[in-house]
């Protein structure tokens, strides 16, 4: 009864300490994986002793197994095959040329500067080859640079984990079975990737069936038949060739996510909560396991091998394996820069290491400090300055202009023809046939379909355009166009009109959609106004400085508390962006709005301020020409 309660108090105190580092890493906005290795060994053997992963057993090796199946599945799940196809050829080279560069110098720098022998400093190397999707997902999602450099970096995280880890399976069968020729290895390494990669092929494919026709299984099931086909898959490679279960769970993943599902946005947050589950529950029990002394031990030639490999060798596999690409040097920085090692190298290294005690080969602590040297050093130095780097190098995603409109109403329509005289991109979409029509009238381009239907989204163009505005009559429908945005496609700014009750909601699923113009828009009231021609159109120009740019920021903003002015617009530092509520206008800011004008007496309100140069709206067909045009009179 004892030790059961032993076991469960680790299992509880694992979680907690897991889960904490998760909230901390998002908290300070900083790779998760830092606070997970200092409560690993804060509160392992060489620290305050709470946690002894050993009193799992064998079960520890049963965990790794498949807490790491989920996360390679996942992994493959997020995979964006439209987006690889744009860097195939420089992610085909990370993962075969690339691999073979890290393995040779990484296991030449681990034998000349650690003082391992030959065979231990290539297991070592094979370990090390991959890098860590886990923490450069994450990674990513804080620093949002260049489109193509973070689905390279990406790619190769998810596609090199299983190549990797086979590797480093074939390189210890060599060790322990010394009578193994090259020719062997080779085959050994090939033989398990190709079976894992049909039995994870055809195990995608049925799952991704089972998903598109089992209708009477609710989404939530739906979801649990996953999981137990993942680990089924897992299984079953595994059982016919030993360590070709990762291939598999990756091809998977690839396959399910190409063979489009419905509600494949359920099954995305279902195994994403899975994996930093996972993520977090294995980094703090074989963080906990570690031995400080160890790593220690190893001496300054350890930290030489991981500087070669930080400086030397992984700049040289960019450079070699982006040679024929046209990415400019920037980005290959970027990319020579970024390469954390995550929990693919920490779970086989522990395992590696009890495997070369009970086979009496000396070196298993030690090939284990050094890959959790790896780790720390990768992932403090490159996760930390991530976001400094990519500023210094000037890669972090540009401006995307345009603008993608859910709803053909007249308020998207205006703002479309808007952003079109301006020489915007503009796309609109919307169900309703005769709004369609309309909005073709006035040659905009436009989609007759479903603001939820993805290809529709991607056809619009939402990959490369700034904005996503749901505008339709519907708040809830809007609501769920914008978070069906961000989950799929995650545009730079996300604005939906929905009713004020759902705000709570949003803001507690930290999902960044935020109410265009003004809160809780009265989308038919303004609709109406701009079919009955009861408005007028106009621009302003914040001017002044301190208390001059507050009065104008006052006036304005009791007009719109009034309902009797809409502001649309803003043109900032040369770009054209939708106001979102409550937004601050800075100086310089060009303010495009609209004014309701039922009566004359409006005009008389507005006495006290001065004419400014008004909108051309030459080319904004069944939009009238208006001559007002407001600048707030200074204070």
């Amino acid at each position: 009864m004892e030790e059961s309660f032993t076991l469960t108090l680790l299992i509880i105190i694992t979680v907690f300490a897991g889960i904490s580092s998760q909230v901390l890493g998002e908290f300070f906005k900083i790779p998760s994986i830092v606070f997970l290795l200092i409560f690993g060994v804060l509160l392992g053997r060489d620290g305050l002793g709470i946690l002894q992963p050993e009193l799992l057993g064998v079960g520890l090796e049963v965990l790794v197994a498949l807490a790491v199946a989920i996360i390679l599945f996942e992994g493959g799940l997020n995979l964006e095959l439209k987006q690889l196809d744009k860097v195939s050829g420089s992610l085909r080279n990370l993962v075969t040329i690339g691999t073979l560069i890290t393995f040779i110098f990484g296991g030449m720098a681990a034998h000349w500067l650690a003082e391992f022998p030959w065979e231990i400093a290539f297991l070592y190397a094979s370990l090390v080859v991959v890098t860590g999707p886990t923490v450069v997902g994450p990674l990513l999602k804080q620093v949002a640079v260049d489109k193509r450099v973070a689905t390279l970096l990406e790619g190769e995280g998810v596609l090199i984990d299983p190549v990797g880890a086979i590797l480093a399976v074939v390189v210890l069968d060599t060790i322990l079975n010394s009578s193994a020729y090259s020719l062997e290895i080779v085959t050994g390494l090939l033989f398990r990737l190709g079976i894992g990669a049909i039995i994870g092929g055809v195990s995608g494919w049925l799952l991704g069936s089972f998903q598109k026709n089992a209708n009477f299984v609710p989404e939530e099931l739906k979801n649990l038949v996953v999981l137990a086909g993942v680990w089924g898959t897992f299984g079953l490679s595994q059982m016919i060739i030993s360590e070709s279960g990762l291939m598999a769970t990756v091809t998977a993943g690839i396959v399910v996510r190409a063979s489009g599902i419905p509600e494949e946005r359920l099954l995305l947050r279902f195994k994403g909560q899975l994996t930093v589950l996972c993520v977090s529950v294995l980094f703090i029990l074989l963080a906990a396991d570690l031995s400080i002394d160890s790593i220690f031990a190893l001496g300054w030639g350890s930290v030489f091998t991981v500087l070669v490999l930080m400086f030397l060798v992984r700049p040289l596999s960019i450079l070699i394996c982006t040679w024929n690409s046209d990415l400019n040097w920037r980005q290959k920085t970027f990319l020579a820069w970024i390469a954390p090692r995550g929990i693919v190298s920490a779970s086989v290294a522990s395992l590696f290491s009890i495997l070369l005690t009970q086979n009496g080969i000396n070196g298993g602590d030690s090939i284990k400090g050094l890959v959790f040297l790896t780790i720390m050093m990768t992932v403090f130095a490159q996760g930390l300055s991530a976001g400094a780097v990519a500023n210094l190098l000037k890669i972090k995603s540009s401006y995307a202009g345009g603008a993608v409109i859910v709803g053909c109403n007249q308020l998207g329509r205006l703002i479309g023809r808007i952003y079109q005289n301006q020489g915007e991109s503009v796309v609109l979409i919307d169900t309703d046939k005769d709004a369609c029509e309309k909005a073709k009238q006035d040659n905009l381009p436009v989609f007759e379909s479903s603001g939820l239907d993805p290809e529709v989204m991607e056809q619009a163009g939402i990959t490369s355009v700034g904005t996503l505005v749901a505008l339709t009559n519907n708040g809830d429908v809007n609501l769920m166009i914008a978070q069906r945005a961000i989950e799929e496609f995650a545009p730079p700014k996300v604005l939906a009109v929905f009713p004020k009750q759902n705000d709570n909601n949003v803001k507690a699923n930290k999902q960044k959609i935020n109410q265009p113009f003004i809160n809780e828009l009265p989308v038919k009231t303004w609709n109406q106004y701009l079919q009955d021609g009861l408005f007028r159109l106009g621009k302003t120009v914040i001017r002044g400085k301190g208390d001059a740019i507050d009065f104008q920021q006052v006036h304005i903003q009791a007009l719109i508390a009034s309902g009797e002015m809409l502001p649309l617009l803003v043109r900032r530092n040369g770009k054209l962006d939708i106001i979102q509520a409550n937004e601050e206008w800075k100086l310089g800011d060009e303010i495009i709005y609209l004014l309701h004008d039922p009566r004359p007496q409006l005009l008389k309100r507005l006495s006290g301020v001065s004419a400014s140069s008004r909108l051309n709206l030459e080319k904004l067909p069944k939009v009238e020409e208006i001559p007002l045009s407001v600048n707030i009179k200074q204070a």
